[in-house]
C-alpha cells in the first residue's frame, strides 16, 4: 500500500522542480526505512558465509569505531 508523501516544491524561474521540502518526521521514516532495506540486503548477500568468531569480531570492530 503506497501513501501519500506531504511535500512542498522549490521551483525555478522556469517552474521546474529543483528541490523538495519534507517534514522532518516523514524525511525521518523514509530515511529509516531506506537503512532497513540496506541491512536487510546486506544480510541477505552474507547469509551463506562463514561467521567471524567472537574475538575476530570485536577485534575488528575496535579497529575500525574510531575512524
Amino acid at each position: 500500500m503506497m501513501t501519500s508523501i506531504p511535500r512542498e516544491y522549490i521551483v525555478d524561474s522556469n517552474n521546474q522542480k529543483k528541490a523538495v521540502i519534507l517534514d522532518i518526521n516523514e524525511f525521518n521514516r523514509m530515511e529509516e526505512i531506506i537503512e532497513q532495506q540496506g541491512l536487510a540486503k546486506l544480510m541477505e548477500e552474507v547469509e551463506n558465509e562463514e561467521a567471524l568468531p567472537l574475538e575476530k569480531a570485536k577485534k575488528y570492530y575496535d579497529s575500525i569505531k574510531n575512524c
